[in-house]
This record gives structure tokens, sequence and C-alpha cells, in this order.
């Protein structure tokens, strides 16, 4: 159990461990679903071949089969038009087995990706951004009702499986995005937090910061949140994953770090989150990167498609 501390070491929040006890869970209730008769089915689209978008795909396949859920990939090409790519996610909302559809972001810059993902049927929606699933999440639907997105729902269950108090804190989120910081706003007010949304034009960012008890940092800027902007004894979620490839970030934001040295001496780069690691030493508790909230984004992926198909099925 966490407990906020000035004046010991933070606690690290283990996203790898939390995901792993999620689809330990997935599996149960997976294998509970075959008793009923029906298996949780996802489809994947992966337009074209972007090598990372391939890597991700094949991790989600992979688990998926880890867990016993059936799962399907279309990789229909590059230059296939948006008419095209209708007429695949309408084939696959008329499936009875499919249960969750995915479409690997980003799309091709011809393609209209906001008319495709509001084409899947909002109760196959796995990945929670249409709106009218967006609309649930912020009318404060049960969470057991909600196809939310995964990120944000990895946040929420980081903070819950390690017991960190949520009700009547203030809660600040870095970033308005509509996979990220949106919906994990509205998710903490739906948990009683008391919550502000900051992005680039807010103004005296670093005070409004300094009031948090957990601060979301997911601005997708390499360190921004520094030092003097946590107030001590906060919890810092590091939703950021951005690579380094120069000495100077390096020295930065590891120096002395002869892991993190060795690390970048053999690839040409590491990864470092959206808050800056000096940060930490005052925090409460936080998420390291890599193996916080990034390690949650496909065992969340796996609940929304559990969920899914029991929400579908009754």
């Amino acid at each position: 159990m966490f407990m906020s501390s000035v004046t010991t070491a933070p606690f690290i929040l283990d996203g790898i461990a939390i995901a792993s006890q999620i689809k330990s869970e997935l599996a149960v209730e997976v294998a509970a679903a075959r008793d009923h008769g029906y298996i949780p089915g996802l489809a994947v689209i992966l337009v074209g071949e972007v090598p990372a978008s391939q890597i991700y795909v094949r991790s989600k396949v992979k688990t998926c089969a880890e867990l016993g859920i059936y799962s399907e990939m279309h990789t229909p090409p590059a230059s296939s038009s948006t008419e095209e790519l209708l007429h695949l996610i309408a084939s696959l909302n008329a499936r009875e087995s499919i249960d969750g559809i995915l479409i690997q972001l980003p799309l091709p810059a011809h393609v209209d990706t906001p008319r495709l993902l509001e084409a899947i049927v909002p109760s196959k929606d796995v990945d929670g951004f249409h709106p009218i699933n967006s609309g649930r999440l912020l009318s404060g639907f049960p969470t057991a009702k909600v196809l939310a997105p995964c990120t944000p729902a990895g946040i929420m269950e980081v903070l819950r499986r390690s017991k960190i108090p949520i009700s009547g804190q203030r809660a600040v989120v870095i970033g308005r995005s509509n996979i990220v910081g949106k919906p994990a706003a509205a998710m903490l007010i739906n948990a009683s937090a008391t919550v502000t949304i900051c992005h680039s034009q807010t103004q005296n960012l670093a005070a409004i910061t300094r009031e948090a008890d957990i601060l979301v940092a997911a601005i997708g800027r390499p360190g921004f949140v520094t030092l003097d902007m946590v107030q001590p004894g906060a919890t810092i979620i590091d939703v950021g994953i951005n690579r380094i490839t120069t000495e100077a970030e390096l020295e930065r934001f590891f120096p002395g770090d002869a892991a993190r040295r060795a690390s970048f001496d053999k690839r040409g780069s590491t990864l470092v989150g959206d808050v800056d690691p000096a940060a930490f030493a005052v925090a409460g508790a936080y998420t390291p990167v890599p193996g916080g909230v990034g390690a949650l984004t496909i065992a969340m992926l796996m609940a929304n498609t559990v969920k899914a198909a029991r929400l579908r099925r009754g």
C-alpha cells in the first residue's frame, strides 16, 4: 500500500507488475466466457507498412493469444481509400464474433481518420475514441459500462491498485488531447478529484502544478516537468515516452546514470518521459519511463475487449 511521505524514498509505481496482474485476471475471465459459449474477439486494422505500428500490432495480437482472446489482423495497403476502409469497418461491425475493432494510428495522410473512427459501432470501439463513448465517459456512466481510452484507463488502474487516494485530492493534468488529457481529466473527476487541465496557453503553470496531489504529465515534451513544478509528496503520473538521441540530452536527464549510459551507447538512444527524472526525488510516488503507464496500454486494450464482449452479450 502506498504511503505518502516526503521523508522517505519515493514509491515507484510498477506498471509492468500491474499490467501482469490485470492480464492474469483477464485470462480467468476469458476462460469463464468460454464456459458460457463465447470467445472475446478483437480485429486490428493496420494500414500500410509502418515499422513501429507493425511492432505494436504484433504485441497486441501476441497478448490476445496469451489470454485466449480471438484476434485477427487486417492489413490493407497504404493506398487504400477512406471508402475502402469504411467498407472493411462495416464488415467487421456486422460480424458477431468480433467484439472489438481497433484502427492502428496514425493512418496515411489522405485517409479521413475521424470519419473512420466514428464508423466503428460504439459497442466495439475498444480504443474509446468514438464521440458516443467520449460522451458517456464525460457524463459519468458507471466504469463497468464505458469503453474508455486505454492510456487514461491505465492511469486509473495504477492509482487504484496502488491504493493512492483520489477522492478529494487536487489533480492537475498537463495536456488536453482527446486520447489522454481530456479523458484522464474526466476519469479523475468521476473519481471525485478536483481537476485542473493545463496546456500550452496556461499562464503561471508551475504555480498550478505545485498545488497538485496527483500530477499527470501528458504533453509530449521530454523532461518538461521540472523539480520546481512538483509539490513535495505528490504522485507523478508520467505518460510521456520520448526518445533522446544526443549526448547533451543524456547528460541533462541522466547525469552519472551508468545503466542509462550503457543503454544509450548500445542503442544510440534512450527513453525519457515528460517529467525530468530529477523531479521524482521529491515525489511521494511516480511512474517510471519505461515501465510505467506505457506498460498498461495493451493490458487495458485487452480489458476493453473482454468488457465489450461481456456488454454485447449481456
